[in-house]
């Protein structure tokens, strides 16, 4: 062997015996980290909630915070809070939407936005090139768009941040059934993206569905869900009834307008213009709300065609719709033990699963409802499952008063009027009208009196609130003045906890009562538990 390579490997097994050295050392004070890092975490948590289910205990781990450690092959993952409350803040756009479709822009509006008319034309024109709607310009159209461009501006802003949330979605239902791509844009004009979107009709939803004509889709409506809300549900059945609409008129501007104001109504208009069966020729002859509607649609799909030329820029979204997933829910579970068993907020649990009327996941036989939860929470879900539906049974065991009962559309009922109470807000509540409630009940007059009782058969599902007296002499209620009483808020109690400790109050009597619209509550608040004002 040359001197050369001798050298070589004398370094080469130097070299491994220092590595090896080295190693020992690290091994030796990794123990040493090791050990310490345990105790530290021994001394700083853990909690331990034993729960014993069918002879079997089931153990959650909890910090020192009192939040769960529930654990996951994947790494927690946190998005973006300001995208959450864009959503989230859509709710205030929803009426801006309406008049804008309802009044149009006024006559005086003064429009200072840089786009001649020449241009609109070449640009609509190209629109026409490539969309089964007849984009023809006018004046009327040119008007909304300048509007929407100058005075709903911030909302065409927001509507365009928004819209990659709920575009993805919509686009994949609508292809599934056949529909133009570009009827995406009518959930901007029907609810501003806000899948809680109340009309003061009662239509709801992104796609404001009327209770009957939701339940003409398999739009569930009960006690707990109503599905109008469900993002998902409500594109399916929207689709559906606009493949049915456009195979009754053969023509997409007729099928919208029919959407909105029901084919009875463009069947008139169509007889009243002399038989014409186009939209603008039509329009005179149709309802205000609905003379406005294509407008309002056909504008906002040019401002998304022209928003950079426009200066409206696209903010990227930290999340789309499809970066979450669903768990099939097995039994009875609310959005504040899932907020507290996978670590996430309840406005996100909210916003994802905006069916939900009273932040409850019911269990009700023959039903199959999901839970959305962005796809890292999915997995603690899904692997801590048993773990989970032991420790909500627990907890619902151990709670006061029962839930809402589910009751059916029916049922006949007997309700006694409270104070507050007229025919027209009792119609509502039980889907009814105000000449029914007086036919069953003999009555000449609108007038009411405290205590009255009526006969009523619903038509749509209501909660039955439990009147019957807590057997627990022990309540975190509070006498003051005139007989009423206060709660003070605790750490851990959330409305509905709160509602559930005091029979006959549900979340919204505490929220309507203490001028309430989230879900969030400072421990040391105090709550009204009456209608102090009546």
């Amino acid at each position: 062997m040359n001197q050369k390579l001798k050298i070589a490997v004398l370094a080469a097994m130097f070299s491994a015996v220092s590595f090896v050295n080295a190693q020992q050392e690290d091994v030796a004070s990794n123990s040493e980290k090791d050990s310490t890092l345990v105790e530290r975490e021994e001394r700083a948590a853990i909690a331990v909630s034993n729960i014993k289910i069918d002879g079997q205990l089931m153990a959650l781990e909890t910090h020192e915070d009192g939040k769960f450690k529930l654990r996951d092959l994947e790494e927690a993952w946190r998005y973006d809070s300001l995208w959450l409350n864009e959503l989230h803040s859509n709710a205030e756009l929803f009426s801006d939407m309406l008049l804008e479709i309802q009044n149009g822009p006024g006559q005086d509006s003064i429009f200072t936005v840089d786009l001649p008319t020449d241009t609109l034309k070449a640009r609509l024109a190209r629109m026409d090139e490539k969309t089964p709607f007849n984009i023809t310009y006018n004046a009327s159209l040119e008007s909304v768009i300048k509007s929407f461009l100058t005075r709903r501006r911030d909302l065409m802003q927001r509507m365009i941040t928004a819209s990659q949330f709920y575009f993805p979605l919509f686009e994949q239902e609508l292809d599934n059934q056949n529909i133009p791509l570009e009827i995406k844009y009518l959930a901007i004009v029907e609810s501003a993206l806000n899948p809680k979107a109340r009309s003061r009709v009662g239509a709801k939803g992104l796609w404001q569905f009327m209770y009957s004509t939701g339940k003409m889709y398999d739009l569930d409506v009960s006690s707990y869900v109503d599905e109008r809300h469900d993002p998902i549900m409500a594109t399916k059945a929207a689709s559906k009834y606009l493949s049915r609409l456009y195979g009754i008129f053969g023509d997409w501007d007729l099928a919208l307008a029919a959407y909105n104001s029901g084919p009875g109504n463009v069947n008139k208009a169509i007889r009243r213009s002399g038989g014409y069966e186009n939209y603008w020729n039509i329009r005179p002859f149709l309802p205000r709300e609905t003379a406005g509607y294509l407008p309002a649609f056909l504008a906002t799909m040019y401002i998304f065609e022209y928003a950079e030329e426009h200066g409206l820029q696209y903010k990227k979204a930290e999340r789309a719709y499809f970066e979450t997933d669903t768990v099939h829910v097995k039994n009875l579970i609310t959005f504040d033990q899932i907020s507290k068993l996978v670590d996430i907020g309840t406005e996100e649990l909210e916003m994802l699963n905006p069916a939900y009327k009273l932040n409850i996941i019911p269990k009700v036989k023959g039903k199959d409802y999901a839970l959305r939860l962005p796809v890292s929470k999915i997995g603690k879900f899904v692997s801590n499952e048993e773990e989970i539906y032991a420790y909500v049974k627990k907890e619902l065991d151990s709670l006061k008063k029962p839930m809402p009962n589910m009751v059916t559309a029916q049922d006949q009922i007997r309700y006694r009027v409270k104070s507050g109470d007229y025919l027209g807000k009792i119609a509502e509540r039980y889907g009814v009208g105000v000449s029914q409630i007086k036919r069953w009940n003999g009555l000449r007059s609108n007038n009411l009196r405290i205590g009255q009782r009526l006969t009523i058969f619903p038509r749509k599902p209501y909660i039955a609130k439990n009147t019957a007296k807590s057997t627990s002499s022990k309540t975190s209620g509070t006498t003051v003045a005139g007989g009423s009483k206060i709660h003070t808020v605790r750490s851990g109690d959330s409305l509905w906890t709160i509602s559930r400790q005091y029979p006959g109050i549900s979340i919204e009597n505490l929220r309507e009562w203490n001028g309430i619209s989230g879900n969030n509550l400072k421990p040391g608040t105090k709550l009204k538990l009456c209608d102090c004002s009546s």
